[in-house]
Order: C-alpha cells, then sequence, then structure tokens
C-alpha cells in the first residue's frame, strides 16, 4: 500500500515538472517577408506517359526559423501552426477582394534551421480568378500570415501595407471560400523539395 503511494506521488511529481518546463519554455520565431510566384505543373517520369500541357499553379511561401529555451533534446519544436490570409481581386468587382485564408499544422520542426511553409492555389482557381490559365500573381494583391507556438502570435509578416491587414474591417474585403488555399500536400508538389519545407500535419 506504502509503495503504490509512493508511485503515485512520484508521478504526479514528474507530471507536474513537466508542465511546469512547458510552461517555462521560451519560443522565439525568425521570419521573413512573403513572396509568390508562378510554377508551372510538375511532370513525372515513370509508367504510362499521357500527352498535357503543365498550367500555372500560384505558389505563396515564406521563411521561417525557430528557436526554444531550454531547448529540448530533440532539437525540435513538437508543433506550430502558420495561419495564411491572400487578398485576390475580385473579378467582377473592380477595387474589390476576396480574402482566402488557410491554417497549416506542421510538426516535428528542426530548431535553428532555415525552412519553408507555403500555401498554393490551383490552375482551375487561377482560372475563376483571372478568366486565364496563366499570370496567376497578378491577381493577388496581398499576402500575409501569422505563426504561432502554443496559440500565441510569435511572428507575423506581409508582402506589403501593415501586418494585421487581415483583421482590418473593410467593406472591399470580404471572406470567401470560392477559391481554396491548398497546403503543399495537398498539390502535385507534396513530394518535391522536401527537406526545404516543414513537414506538415495531415488532417484526419
Amino acid at each position: 500500500m506504502k509503495k503504490n503511494r509512493i508511485k503515485k506521488f512520484t508521478l504526479l511529481a514528474i507530471s507536474l515538472t513537466c508542465i511546469g518546463s512547458a510552461f517555462s519554455q521560451q519560443s522565439k520565431v525568425e521570419a521573413e517577408k512573403p513572396v509568390f510566384d508562378d510554377i508551372l505543373s510538375p511532370e513525372f517520369s515513370g509508367g504510362k506517359q499521357k500527352a498535357f500541357k503543365p498550367k500555372d499553379w500560384l505558389e505563396m511561401e515564406t521563411k521561417i526559423k525557430v528557436q526554444l529555451a531550454p531547448e529540448p533534446a530533440s532539437k525540435t519544436a513538437e508543433e506550430i501552426m502558420i495561419k495564411w490570409y491572400v487578398a485576390v481581386k475580385n473579378p467582377e468587382k473592380a477595387g474589390y477582394f476576396f480574402l482566402l485564408t488557410k491554417s497549416i499544422t506542421h510538426i516535428n520542426v528542426p530548431l535553428n534551421e532555415e525552412i519553408f511553409s507555403s500555401v498554393y492555389l490551383s490552375p482551375a482557381s487561377i482560372m475563376r480568378l483571372t478568366g486565364s490559365a496563366k499570370g496567376g500573381k497578378n491577381a493577388v494583391e496581398f499576402v500575409g500570415y501569422e505563426v504561432l507556438i502554443g496559440g500565441e502570435i510569435k511572428a507575423a509578416d506581409t508582402n506589403k501595407g501593415k501586418v494585421g491587414w487581415w483583421k482590418a474591417s473593410s467593406e472591399k474585403i470580404s471572406a470567401s471560400t470560392s477559391v481554396p488555399l491548398l497546403s503543399k500536400h495537398e498539390t502535385p508538389f507534396a513530394n518535391m523539395w522536401w527537406d526545404r519545407y516543414a513537414e506538415v500535419k495531415l488532417e484526419k
């Protein structure tokens, strides 16, 4: 009986120590302005080949570096989230924009190492926004993002304008889900440049 009480006390002490360490751990994120550009659909060899003409995707990405103190033995951040905000031109109303959003959870993020996160617009979405299969980047006005660790914003940036423009109330920007932002694993680029990008937590 006495041994069981000692065991329970020991387990409780370990749990409290872990909780205390989690709360005392400090995090810092260095981040750069997001960039975006058109990128052609990839072509893969092997198996039966089929003829097709690659179309433009729109890729938006940023470079980050995560630091934790005290640094865990794994030298990785278990989980971080990046919230993307993209304002694209409303093709039917000049001067007005659609706000597209996407939250991506990254796991096992290496510390003290430059690593990238990205989101994409598909060729079909670009066509819907512009009426053309090319020049998707011309449809984009603003690209912004926030990096969160433990639910707390640790970094944020935008290609232009003031950080936080996505939270400002404006009759010229309206939220839309008509054209979705896609994470890298939802695109043909999923297995490309693997070590450049932070690993994405797949949704169940």
